[in-house]
């Protein structure tokens, strides 16, 4: 693969990615009430959904940046955290099908723009 190449599809993904964290956090924001049911349903408390809310919106803004790596590498490692978090609190209460494997889904994806970066960054240390 090429470096354009490389580059073209880290932004594609990195953009659709920041678009999926963005409605998501305005969901959260927001209070939406699928939100508000799920971490019902985990046993969460509401104000979570405004953290999380927030640090996604944080999350957008580290990964569309170019200049701070270390905040890009950081953002990368919190969503990790959050998806693995909640594959594990849906495994906790019990919940199957979709509801497990979406947020592990959601971290494969997010390893692609991941993976992509550090390629892209080779690619200018080289």
């Amino acid at each position: 693969m090429t470096p354009k190449t490389t580059r073209t599809l880290y932004w594609v993904f990195t953009l659709l990615l920041a678009l999926l964290l963005l409605a998501d956090g305005i969901g959260g924001v927001t209070q939406q009430q699928a939100g508000q049911d799920s971490l019902r349903h985990l046993g969460y408390p509401m104000y979570l959904l405004t953290i999380i809310g927030i640090a996604k919106f944080l999350a957008v803004v580290a990964l569309v940046q170019t200049r701070y790596q270390t905040i890009k590498e950081w953002a990368f490692a919190g969503l990790a955290i959050n998806f693995v978090g909640a594959f594990v609190s849906r495994a906790f209460v019990g919940d199957g099908g979709f509801l497990l494997i979406f947020p592990l889904i959601m971290l494969a994806f997010m390893f692609v723009p991941y993976t992509l970066w550090k390629k892209n960054r080779s690619y200018a240390q080289a």
